[in-house]
């Protein structure tokens, strides 16, 4: 039996008011692979219902985008032609809410070139990054999932492919809190408690956050010392609430530069540019990524190293430390996400997780100049 309309229609609602909280005549941007086309038009709608002026969708289809890693040069790939930053000055003009549907293989890109795809991701980001950079805070934005056949037979092998694909849509839906109830009211007191929950850290006066687990893990983190925990919901510069990520459960905070020490095992793969990385490990120096190891796509982990080494700067990897809560213990690890790099990992209740490097440094000459960050995060039940 296919998912329900109207349950679809009320997890749409949910990601254009309660993600994106659409403003009325504001522009919006939906990018989506090919996987459900359906749900995007519900999308669609429920951004006009919500006041959008004009909403726009940018199809993507992974295996067009393998096929370019594949046989393009890495100087074409890492291009940006004029038009396409002609495209980006309009969205700094403009600053159109953008909602990202997530539902690409996680693997779908594994065997390409990792170094060429990674230095001309790196070329594409130099001319990218200023007009990001010119609309941070200024707009509401949300990353959410909806299944893609290929990733639902990796999260169930042994079901048919409609019926692994269906079964994901109920584990996306339980995990969003959209799959029962009213999905609004749901994320209005799911935000309640997060805000309950980061309350209560913040009045702990930590100094330091340490990870220990059996498989090796022994890692300490310092705070900073005027850090906050923060969590569900955001504000634009102008006031807007909105929630970048749907699912969220984590409440994060960022950590002293310079004082990370020990090393992280991961229990799952994570799953970055389309390459699956396993059985990985990294071990922290000074605040400074010092030796890393892989069992399985560790071209990909090892590109970042070299930079982390050559640079004195310290790499920003977001671990967590969940607590489950139980009611969707069942569902979680088919769909965590690191949302702003458009991350898909799997995790079990109890595990740490190593979800991004995410370097994010020198991004003013009088903040920070070698500062990125690690969002250390933790479940509360």
């Amino acid at each position: 039996m296919k998912m329900q309309i109207t349950v679809l229609k009320n997890y749409a609602k949910l990601l254009a008011r309660m993600g994106l909280n659409v403003q009325h005549g504001q522009e919006v941007v939906i990018t989506a692979e090919l996987d459900q086309p359906e749900f995007v038009a519900y999308c669609v709608e429920e951004c006009y219902r919500a006041g959008a002026s004009k909403v726009w969708v940018e199809w993507t289809h992974q295996p067009i985008s393998r096929l370019g890693a594949e046989h393009k040069s890495e100087e074409i790939l890492g291009e940006v032609r004029g038009w396409q930053e002609e495209k980006l000055r309009c969205q700094v003009r403009e600053l159109p809410a953008r909602l990202y549907l997530e539902s690409e293989d996680p693997d779908g890109l594994n065997g390409i070139d990792a170094e060429k795809y990674a230095r001309a991701m790196q070329a594409r980001q130099k001319i990218v990054k200023p007009y990001r950079d010119k609309m941070e805070n200024k707009y509401q934005w949300c990353i959410a999932a909806v299944p893609g056949k290929a990733w639902a037979k990796k999260v169930f092998p042994k079901m048919p492919a409609s019926a692994a694909e269906e079964k994901l849509w109920r584990a996306i839906l339980t995990s969003a809190r959209s799959y029962e109830g009213n999905p609004i009211a749901n994320w209005q007191e799911h935000n309640r408690v997060l805000q309950a929950r980061c309350a209560y850290l913040n009045g702990l006066g930590l100094t330091s956050l340490e990870y220990r687990s059996s498989n090796g893990t022994n890692l300490r983190v310092g705070l900073l010392k005027n850090g906050l925990f923060a969590a569900g919901s955001e504000k634009t510069l102008s006031g807007v609430e909105f929630n970048p990520n749907i699912p969220s459960e984590e409440c994060f905070t960022s950590p002293m530069r310079g004082e990370a020490e020990g090393i992280v095992y991961s229990t799952k793969p994570l799953s970055y540019q389309g390459q699956l990385i396993r059985n990985f490990s990294i071990r922290f120096e000074n605040g400074r990524a010092t030796e890393v190891h892989a069992a399985q796509g560790g071209a990909v982990l090892k590109k970042w190293f070299p930079w982390m080494k050559g640079r004195l700067v310290w790499v920003s990897v977001r671990l967590y430390l969940f607590i489950l809560r139980s009611t969707i213990r069942a569902y979680c690890f088919t769909i965590l996400y690191s949302m702003r790099m458009r991350l898909a990992t799997w995790q079990w209740e109890g595990a740490l997780r190593i979800a991004s490097a995410v370097m994010r440094i020198i991004r003013r000459k009088n903040c920070m100049p070698w500062a990125s960050t690690i969002r250390s995060s933790m479940w509360i039940s």
